[in-house]
């Protein structure tokens, strides 16, 4: 239960006066539903508005403030015509007043030969002045209105005036909150309290200070949560497992570790022996040799007498794993398993019963291996391989289903800058595998203009002609346009016109499990040349001959999803390709980003400039709950405050007496201010 000071803050929107069902379904478009998500709503700028006697040239294109009467009006003569009010200034001068929709509303408004005050900006146009849809506002508002204006986001049906006065009485209910802000950094800082910097922050966009305060208090709400969370997984019981090396020695590897995987293996290898579970996010860019360090780890577990679950994000994924381990560990005695949801029956029993008594030693699947009904006899490792979307609380709850919990390896190869692992998985120890195996071929990769889509395809008939194999990676579609499997599927029949109905493949999402893999089959069998898809093969899928990428529609993908596409090609001896073909009406977010691909193929250098481009909401792809969102704080703010506020919750807890002392209270109170309150509870119940 949240502290009571904070109940003001979390009723529902409708609370306030003036919102009735209408306002709160416009308000919830913005995703503000309660009165927090108002106050933390902030202003993006602001409008400087001028008061002035009369229109005038000098002021085209200005915010004004006029006195003016209402001289006659214009209605429309169907209902999309704008009504227009004709009113005259204090020196004669006729301006046009346009309103679109609600000619009723300006009739009342703006009455025939009463003087009013109106703002808004005026513009000339067929030889008139004009201005569009202006406030109306009270005679005394309008002599005392500032002339700098807070604007905050919008959406249609509501007016940055209307957002205005709601967060106005959204700030009237805020309280005064104790002080959970170190006090030499505040001191340091010249930070005033949360609720001064909340109102400044609407009532002066421009004031860096307030603005840079509220982005701290959530950065600090985030970084002490982990630092929690940590010591609530260090306090809890696991089981060492050792290993013996008799397993691993038995591995028949066609090739010697990397120096970075030998560092790796033995990282992971020490936290495994210890009791306290492990914690460790293992970073390695495509192609690093991720999936060997795993087997490693799930090796020891075994031969330590657990069991060991391989988590994947996509049934593809799940099943090519499984296939690999298959092949890997069958002739080794170790036992091998598969579940997805697309196991029914005696299938699926067999494996649990499998789990139950022990006699499957490694079970691969998606998130059905971690279903209440999957009970393991004893799951000593879980390996969640790229899985963005398996956030804080659900590696947490993930922890919490075993009486012992098993040690956490989690696999990503989307590099994850340094900000985003402060935030996104502080609480875990960090691996990297910054050295590519021998043999990994560089990619070239070329952007080209869709113009030459003809060339394109021609190329592409030449590839296939010398035996070569390549994937054709279609658009991300807007949600006006047709479906991404319609625009692969349209693809698909102009591709096998070129080079074959028997020579092209097709996968995309709506696909049926077993459809999916057909294809993928046939494509890693080499029957197929070619293979049409939607984004469904950006990860983990492995066909050494394939040495062509195409994307189509490349400026429309993020940096990280064009570098995971890439990393398809390029696992053979051969030469690779990746071509990127661009639209017409490049911004110039996307020319940056494709002008990096072409420079780079350091995911790391690549991942930070994601985080630049597109911000730490999108980088790891569809935002899920166990994602980490700020409302304030950027990513600049994160790189040099996520340091600080770390440090901050390490001396709240080490040196102030944690959650229990007199600024712990305040510390609590931020955690629930900024939704941390599943991990305190989590913590309190463990």
């Amino acid at each position: 239960m949240r502290p009571d000071v904070l109940n003001p803050l979390f009723a529902e929107v409708e609370t306030l006066p003036g919102v009735g069902p209408q306002v709160a379904k416009l308000l919830k478009r913005l995703d503000i539903t309660r009165v927090v998500d108002l106050l933390y709503h902030l202003p993006t700028g602001v409008i400087e508005r001028v008061r002035a006697k009369a229109a005038h040239n000098s002021l085209l294109g200005s915010n004004v403030i006029l006195d003016v009467i209402p001289m006659g009006t214009r209605e429309p003569r169907s209902g999309r015509g704008p009504m227009r009010v004709f009113a005259s200034d204090a020196d004669g001068n006729t301006i046009s007043l346009i309103y679109f929709n609600n000619p009723g509303w300006a009739k009342k408004s703006l009455p025939i030969g009463e003087k009013k005050t109106v703002a808004g900006k005026l513009e000339a146009y067929g030889g008139e002045w004009q201005i569009i849809h202006p406030e109306v506002l009270p005679p005394a508002q309008g002599a005392e209105l500032s002339i700098r204006e807070p604007v905050y986001p919008l959406t249609e049906g509501l007016t940055s005036k209307r957002v205005r006065e709601l967060a106005a009485a959204a700030l009237e209910r805020t309280p005064d909150l104790l002080e959970w802000v170190e006090p030499s950094l505040a001191t340091r800082e010249a930070w005033r309290t949360w609720r001064a910097a909340i109102a400044e922050a609407h009532r002066d966009p421009g004031t860096e200070d307030s603005r840079r305060r509220l982005a701290y208090d959530e950065i600090f709400a985030n970084q002490l949560a982990l630092v929690l969370l940590r010591q609530a997984s260090r306090r809890k019981l696991g089981v060492p497992l050792p290993g013996t090396g008799e397993l691993i020695g038995k591995l028949k590897l066609p090739y010697s570790l990397t120096g970075a995987q030998r560092r790796v293996v033995e990282e992971i290898r020490g936290d495994m022996a210890q009791s306290a579970p492990m914690l460790r996010l293992l970073q390695g860019d495509v192609g690093s040799g991720k999936t060997l360090v795993a087997l490693m780890a799930m090796l020891t577990a075994i031969e330590s007498g657990a069991q060991a679950a391989l988590l994947a994000p996509t049934e593809i994924l799940a099943r090519q794993h499984h296939a690999t381990l298959l092949k890997e560990l069958d002739s080794i005695g170790v036992r091998v398993a598969i579940l997805t949801g697309r196991e029914k029956g005696k299938a699926r029993e067999s494996v649990l019963m499998g789990l139950a008594d022990g006699s499957i030693d490694i079970l691969v699947g998606t998130h059905a291996i971690f279903q209440e009904k999957v009970a393991y006899r004893s799951l000593g490792l879980a390996v969640i391989d790229e899985q963005h979307r398996f956030g804080v609380s659900q590696r947490l709850l993930l922890a919490s289903k075993a009486e012992r919990p098993p040690h956490l390896l989690v696999m990503t190869a989307t590099p994850i800058p340094r900000t985003l692992t402060l935030t996104q998985y502080g609480e875990m120890d960090v691996s990297r595998i910054d050295e590519m195996p021998p043999g990994r071929t560089p990619v070239e990769t070329r952007v080209i203009s869709d113009e030459r889509l003809s060339d394109v395809i021609d190329g592409l008939g030449r590839h296939v002609s010398s035996g070569g194999q390549a994937y054709w990676v279609c658009p991300l579609v807007e949600e006006s346009e047709k479906s991404d499997a319609a625009a692969a599927e349209e693809r698909a029949r102009v591709l096998r016109q070129r080079l074959g109905d028997e020579k092209v493949g097709l996968v995309h999402g709506r696909m049926k499990g077993p459809e999916k893999d057909a294809v993928m089959g046939r494509f890693a069998a080499g029957d197929l040349a070619a293979l049409v898809a939607t984004t469904v093969i950006e990860v983990g899928v492995d066909v050494p001959n394939s040495t062509l990428m195409i994307v189509e529609g490349a400026e429309r993908f993020g940096l990280a999803q064009l570098h995971q596409l890439r990393g398809r090609v390029g696992r053979g001896s051969g030469k690779s390709t990746c071509l990127l073909v661009r639209g017409q009406n490049l911004s110039e977010t996307g020319r940056a980003r494709l002008a990096l691909m072409r420079e780079t193929s350091d995911g790391f250098r690549i991942a930070e400039e994601d985080l630049r481009l597109r911000g730490p909401g999108e980088i790891l792809g569809t935002r899920q709950s166990g994602d980490v969102a700020f409302r304030v704080a950027t990513p600049e703010d994160v790189a040099e405050l996520a340091p600080v506020a770390q440090s901050d919750a390490q001396l709240l807890l080490d040196r102030d007496g944690g959650l229990s002392g007199p600024r712990g209270q305040a510390a609590r109170i931020c955690l629930y201010l900024f939704e941390r309150d599943q991990a305190v509870g989590l913590i309190r119940s463990g």
